[in-house]
């Protein structure tokens, strides 16, 4: 049975935008292509809609994501009293740029587990297969405007996210907003695949080094310590294994696997985790981080941290293998 879109919600959520001549957007720390691609859609379209508001996207850069669009630097003396709109991101805690932002009320758009965010209007809904899927929604079916590059972006998040329309997180609806999004905007979708997918040839060479280096014990659990020391020797930065990590998603001895990356600027571990059946964002969120049941990630100080992790999704696999039989 197809869920019915909430048009009430998402109306509220439109006045609430139309209130504000000054409107902050901002994702989650380490962007991922639906972060991105949702925060440029929703602040273009807004653009496009109310041409005198003042709307940024924000946040730290991923210069293999520049493709998507800009970002917007923040005048923080002249921000004051503004709509900070908050997506794909559940906790304050990993919301990039917020320090020093003067704003008054928060909106909520995000398809994670609700955690501490305390929002005027929050639409948490984790049955969508991505927040583009929920901003083109939100377009779709308000007065906010919709041009071909925001329908570019929208759908290039919702692939993302579902990679390719394979993940557990993919359902009629997903299809059904697609679909509606390609009816109104006309976009050569198959050619956008190119901006997603296209690699250099080191980086798939760091590929390579993932799959001989992997690490699978009894438990079926599989893990890579990624040292800066190989992030430079293969000309990749420290986001690209968190981007690489759905790549392992069909692999028969896998229940639960993770990319542990130093990140030396930041001075910290970004790990990366995926399942195909034990839970895990709980787990995640005992490590600073969470995420989606089977897609998370958390961020360490300490290597003992990093091996405290690795024993605890190891065992996770053990106990969701001893159930299953």
């Amino acid at each position: 049975m197809v869920k019915i879109i909430n048009k009430s919600l998402l109306n509220k959520i439109y006045h609430q935008i139309k209130k504000y001549d000054q409107i902050v957007i901002l994702r989650h720390v380490g962007a991922d292509p639906d972060a991105i691609c949702s925060s440029f859609a929703l602040r273009d379209a807004i653009r496009l809609t109310f041409p005198t508001k003042k709307v940024y996207a924000s946040g730290v850069g991923v210069a293999k994501f520049k493709k998507f669009g800009a970002l917007d630097k923040l005048d923080y003396e002249n921000i004051k009293d503004c709509l900070l709109i908050v997506l794909d991101v559940p906790n304050m805690s990993r919301i990039d740029g917020i320090d020093n932002l003067k704003y008054k009320e928060i909106l909520q758009i995000d398809h994670h587990p609700k955690l501490d965010i305390k929002a005027s209007i929050a639409w948490i809904d984790e049955s969508k297969s991505s927040t583009c899927q929920m901003v083109a929604e939100l377009i779709l079916n308000t007065k906010l405007v919709l041009d071909t590059k925001i329908a570019e972006n929208l759908f290039l998040g919702i692939v993302s996210d579902s990679e390719r329309f394979s993940l557990k997180n993919t359902t009629i609806e997903t299809f059904e907003t697609v679909i509606n999004l390609l009816k109104k905007s006309h976009i050569d979708f198959t050619n956008l695949y190119e901006k997603l997918y296209t690699r250099s040839f080191s980086e798939y060479k760091f590929i390579a080094y993932i799959t001989n280096n992997l690490v699978i014990d009894k438990n079926h659990f599989g893990y890579i310590k990624i040292s800066d020391e190989i992030l430079k020797e293969y000309g990749v930065d420290a986001s690209t294994p968190a981007n690489l990590i759905n790549n392992y998603n069909f692999i028969d001895e896998l229940l639960i696997w993770c990319f542990i990356t130093e990140d030396v600027k930041n001075n910290q571990y970004k790990i990366s985790i995926r399942s195909r059946g034990p839970i895990i964002n709980e787990i995640a969120s005992r490590y600073n981080g969470g995420g989606h049941k089977f897609a998370s990630g958390a961020k360490v100080k300490k290597m003992s941290d990093v091996d405290n992790l690795i024993k605890d999704l190891s065992k996770a696999c053990e106990e969701y293998e001893n159930r299953e039989n």
